[in-house]
């Protein structure tokens, strides 16, 4: 169950990051909104590609402990992600509004939310 909701919830993510370009999220982030539009969205979009990378290769670690803390990492990230996107909403440049956009966003903060639930379950249960 637990590596489900991570799976979800890296789903919900990934789709979530498309949608981020389409709404233009480099306008909220700190040293990106200082650029030009068609900079900035570069800048954006190749910064996923080690992001991406370090998801697949740390999430699937063979070494269960690195997997498990990135893994509990990016479930405590994804919880912090979706309360940013509240407190942002009410911001001018910010077009995250349609039901699918929150829908990519808040599940993925309940999977992560879920994920560490479930894992600090886990470590009572095994004594740790």
């Amino acid at each position: 169950m637990k590596t489900s909701l991570y799976y979800l919830a890296i789903a919900a993510l990934f789709t979530h990051e498309l949608d981020a370009v389409l709404n233009m999220e480099w306008r909220l982030l700190f040293y990106l909104r200082t650029l030009p539009d068609p900079e900035a969205s570069s800048i954006f979009v190749a910064l996923h590609f080690p992001l991406f990378f370090a998801f697949f290769y740390f999430g699937h670690h063979k070494n269960g402990r690195v997997r498990e803390t990135f893994r509990f990492v990016i479930a405590s990230f994804l919880v912090v992600h979706g309360m940013l996107h509240f407190r942002l909403s009410d911001h001018e440049l910010y077009q995250f509004s349609g039901f699918l956009s929150n829908f990519y966003i808040y599940s993925a903060s309940l999977c992560g939310l879920a994920f560490i639930v479930l894992s600090w379950k886990q470590r009572r249960s095994n004594g740790s």
